[in-house]
C-alpha cells in the first residue's frame, strides 16, 4: 500500500513535542509536519482518525499521517472519549474526577489513534492503548488531563512523571510504534 519512494511523511500537529516524539519513533522517514484545520468530527474513535487522515492527504496531496486521543471512563461507557478535549474545557479536570463520584468504578483507558492516508486511498488506523484510573488531580502539568490519569501498575499519574517517563509507556508511543511496523512492513 506505501508508496514512500521519497520516505517523507507530513504530521497534521501544531504540536512540536508530538513532532518531536513522531521523528524520534519514525526513524528513517523524513517527517515534517503541517497544520491545517480540519474539522472536528463526531464518532467513534477509528472513524475519526480515519476521516482526518483521509481529508488531510486530500488537502495536500501527500501522504499524511494524524493522530486523535480519546480518554475513556468505563463506569461510562467510554465518553468523553474522543470529546474528552471539548470536556475538559467546559469541566476541567476537577469536573472530570466529578463525573465519576456516582460510580465505584474509577477505571479508565488512554487511547491515540494513528490515521495514516496516501491521496487516493484508504486509510490505515493503528491503536495504543494505556489502562489506569482517574484520581484527583496530581502534579503539575499543561498537558490536559494529564494530572488524573494514573496508569495501572505506576504510583505517579502522567503529570508527576518526567516527558521521559510518560513517553515510554505513552498511548501515543505504542500507537507510533504500531505505525512504525506498519510501514517497515510495506
Amino acid at each position: 500500500m506505501v508508496s514512500l519512494m521519497s520516505k517523507r511523511l507530513f504530521f497534521i500537529t501544531g504540536n512540536a513535542n508530538k513532532l518531536k516524539e513522531a521523528k524520534e519513533i519514525l526513524v528513517g522517514y523524513d517527517v515534517d509536519s503541517k497544520k491545517i484545520d480540519l474539522p472536528e468530527l463526531q464518532g467513534e474513535p477509528e472513524y475519526i482518525a480515519s476521516e482526518k487522515a483521509k481529508l488531510a492527504a486530500k488537502m495536500l496531496n501527500e501522504p499524511v499521517f494524524v493522530e486523535d486521543v480519546s480518554l475513556c471512563f468505563n463506569a461510562l461507557n467510554g465518553l468523553p472519549g474522543p470529546y474528552i478535549k471539548d470536556f475538559l474545557a467546559k469541566l476541567g479536570r476537577e469536573g472530570l474526577v466529578k463525573l465519576l463520584s456516582g460510580y465505584e468504578d474509577k477505571s479508565a483507558y488512554a487511547v491515540c489513534m494513528v490515521g495514516y492516508c496516501e491521496p487516493g486511498k484508504d486509510p490505515v488506523v493503528l491503536k495504543g492503548r494505556v489502562d489506569g484510573t482517574i484520581v484527583s488531580v496530581k502534579g503539575d502539568s499543561d498537558f490536559g488531563w494529564d494530572p488524573i490519569f494514573l496508569p495501572d501498575g505506576f504510583e505517579k499519574t502522567f503529570a508527576e512523571m518526567s516527558a521521559e517517563q510518560k513517553n515510554e509507556i505513552s498511548h501515543r508511543k505504542k500507537a507510533l510504534l504500531k505505525f512504525n511496523e506498519f510501514l517497515e512492513g510495506c
